[in-house]
């Protein structure tokens, strides 16, 4: 009974272990993500192949996942033009090797592929994300997006979130223009982080702290792609649609990672050709960042904030 009951201790230790340490905060990928990037985009291999040659190397579940999730990422482009139109066809994972593009379901079907022959559970979770102000408010129906769940036990404390597609880089508001950015914060994101940005079709794949129903999804400001390099961890105003009152100051706070470096911190509000930007004083410290912001014409627009020249969060402004 002794020993019985050390070996249940000892897998609970080691599953609390794997499970702390699964999250990328803390664990360094680096030398994985150098050898991915060495390998190029071997155009003239078959996937079985691929697969030997870019995760075989790791006997280490999590970094057989990270190598698979580093290559997909950085040699498949998102397909804009698909995903514009919903149109899902050429999205088989031996389709997307030969093409070398995809929309979310194709980068989630080769990930899911490439997992289960380097013997990995993983499945592929259909859903909704937003990426134009527009749709804060919106109640859409249309499944847009597809991305991954890595299980690595039996417990859902032990299955991750991975979105390769926008890993791989990200596409503007009208879904025209991709641009390539390799960004390492889609693969075993915080579970709470990847919630406000993407929302399953079956309430199953909530894995932790998630938005009750699609309604308070929508409700949310949009989740860019430099929320995911600074580790967001809680943001306000929560609301998607900010209401202000001429020359009256709104208070913007976010929680993230204590080791970002913030050097500059600028607000773009307006579309188009009335795009205005500013740059705003802001304080710091202990991962904790704030400042305020008076808007003076009355008006609705949107208002994206960026750190550091790259884009956090994007809201809808209304001044009356």
């Amino acid at each position: 009974m002794r020993i019985k009951h050390f070996l249940v201790i000892l897998f609970s230790l080691q599953m609390t272990i794997m499970t702390s340490t699964a999250q990328t905060n803390g664990r360094d990928f680096k030398a994985i993500d150098e050898y991915v990037k060495s390998l190029g985009n071997l155009d003239s291999m078959s996937m079985g192949t691929i697969n030997n040659v870019v995760s075989r190397k790791f006997p280490d579940k999590i970094d057989r996942v990270r190598a698979i999730f580093d290559w997909i990422a950085m040699n498949i482009t998102y397909d804009v033009k698909a995903a514009r139109t919903n149109n899902l066809a050429k999205n088989t994972p031996a389709e997307v090797l030969k093409s070398r593009k995809a929309v979310g379901i194709g980068f989630a079907s080769l990930l899911q592929d490439m997992c289960s022959a380097a013997d990995i559970r993983c499945l592929t979770v259909d859903g909704f994300i937003k990426t134009n102000p527009n749709q804060i408010g919106e109640k859409s129906t249309d499944i847009n997006h597809s991305w991954a769940v890595v299980q690595l036990g039996e417990s859902p404390d032990t299955w991750f979130y991975v979105d390769a597609a926008l890993g791989s880089g990200y596409p503007d508001a009208e879904m025209k223009v991709f641009t390539k950015y390799f960004n390492t914060g889609y693969f075993f994101t915080e579970k709470a982080l990847f919630n406000w940005d993407h929302y399953p079709d079956n309430d199953a794949w909530k894995l932790g702290s998630a938005p009750r129903n699609k309604g308070d999804f929508y409700d949310l400001p949009l989740i860019r792609s430099m929320a995911y390099e600074t580790g967001l961890k809680s943001f306000s105003p929560r609301s998607g649609k900010i209401k202000a009152k001429p020359g009256k100051p709104v208070s913007f706070s976010y929680k993230m990672n204590n080791n970002v470096d913030i050097s500059k911190i600028t607000l773009q509000t307006g579309e188009k050709k009335k795009i205005k930007t500013k740059d705003v004083s802001f304080s710091f410290s202990g991962g904790s960042l704030n400042f305020d912001c008076k808007f003076d014409e009355e008006s609705s627009y949107p208002m994206t904030l960026f750190i550091n020249g790259k884009e956090f969060m994007t809201y809808l402004v209304d001044v009356e």
